[in-house]
């Protein structure tokens, strides 16, 4: 579908007012999830590159209460500069050893610290964009993926939660992988599979149409400011484990870029980093992919899983590596997709839009110049 909505412009930071200045002290304000915990928020002044009024509070229970304030205290003076795992030892160092934490980690909150510093904006910040057309082709998702986030980048869309539908089955590689030694060719053509390259890193999808759930993120970079590039996967992906955890899954995220159950694997992760052009604030790519259901003996035939690597125990293993949605919750793919986008639209909100003649212009154009050309795909033969 080639909508005609228009992107639609971001709600003006607030953190502008956060940032305000008061009397020579400069006052920021930061907010951290903490990965299947709690809310931590810092409010706090930096004056002359020193850490100044600390004030940490959120959602989280802390035992006794006086601990509070040991944090607050370790964080008092602390240099500007002070990495989180810096700003955490303090923290730790500090807490009485009768100090219990739930939905809390110290590590939380130097990340929270880390990213009022940075000025990070907030989910809550924008109004998102929903983009979730009819099936298109391989090589068509990986171009979209790269012109909606450029225009994130550029400050000429909203950020954009994308939701896929795959028009063929295929395999997709990371940017950087050997196509020789990801793809059995024969075993891709036997099952009709077209094979595309991304332009993220990570490994390679296994994908067929009504098997897998695929979902991109096109977000500013400011949202993910104070982060490593490690927490940016565990901070993007928290939405979507609430949104499992309301099915009744519960999940968790798996260094560095898997969504995992005690069943096994359900999803990967990939990310991409776009620079800004005409002024914009850069943008980030955080594409997913869940497994509804799979045919584990045909990815084996696809894939190069184990064919030289892996005994037959650990091709075993393999297969019984990834969990299927399917298995886990019993709803329809689309059940699954559609209670995904409402638990997303409840969190942050969700506007309905779609992709603009010029973008999938740009998109097509990217198709026969780039994505759907064998010197691409073979980049790293």
């Amino acid at each position: 579908m080639r909508g005609m909505c228009a992107s639609v412009p971001h709600r003006s930071n607030r953190l502008t007012i956060h940032a305000a200045h008061r009397e020579g002290n400069e006052a920021v304000h930061g907010e951290y999830k903490v990965p299947n915990g709690k809310l931590v928020v810092v409010d706090l002044d930096v004056e002359e590159g020193v850490l100044r009024n600390v004030r940490v509070a959120g959602d989280f229970f802390l035992e006794p209460d006086e601990a509070i304030l040991s944090i607050d205290g370790a964080l008092e003076g602390a240099p500007a500069s002070t990495d989180a795992a810096g700003l955490a030892a303090r923290i730790t160092a500090a807490l009485p050893e009768s100090a219990v934490m739930f939905g809390l980690t110290a590590e939380g909150v130097g990340i929270a610290v880390r990213r009022a510093l940075a000025r990070a904006t907030e989910w809550s910040d924008y109004d998102w964009q929903l983009v979730h057309t009819e099936a298109q082709a391989p090589a068509l998702h990986m171009a979209l993926d790269e012109v909606l986030t450029a225009e994130v980048a550029a400050g000429r869309r909203a950020p954009t939660l994308r939701v896929w539908e795959w028009a063929s089955p295929a395999v997709v590689i990371g940017s950087f992988q050997s196509l020789r030694n990801e793809v059995d060719p024969e075993g891709a053509a036997r099952h009709g599979m077209t094979v595309v390259r991304r332009i993220s890193g990570g490994g390679a999808m296994f994908v067929e149409p009504m098997s897998t759930i695929t979902y991109s993120l096109s977000v500013p970079d400011s949202l993910v400011s104070g982060l490593t590039f490690a927490d940016s996967y565990a901070y993007l992906d928290d939405w979507v484990l609430g949104a499992l955890g309301d099915m009744g899954i519960k999940a968790w995220y798996q260094p560095l870029n898997d969504i995992a159950t005690d069943a096994g694997k359900i999803a990967g992760a990939a990310q991409k980093r776009v620079v800004g052009t005409d002024g914009g604030p850069g943008a980030v790519l955080h594409h997913v992919t869940m497994s509804y259901d799979i045919d584990a003996d045909k990815m084996l035939e696809v894939l190069r899983i184990g064919k030289e690597k892996l005994s037959d125990k650990g091709t075993r293993s393999a297969k019984k590596r990834v969990d299927p949605l399917r298995r886990q919750t019993g709803l329809a793919r689309e059940a699954v997709i559609e209670r995904m986008i409402d638990s997303f639209r409840t969190r942050y909100g969700l506007t309905r839009g779609g992709v603009t003649d010029e973008e999938m212009a740009q998109a097509e154009k990217l198709v026969r110049t780039k994505f759907g050309t064998a010197e691409w795909t073979a980049r790293v033969p």
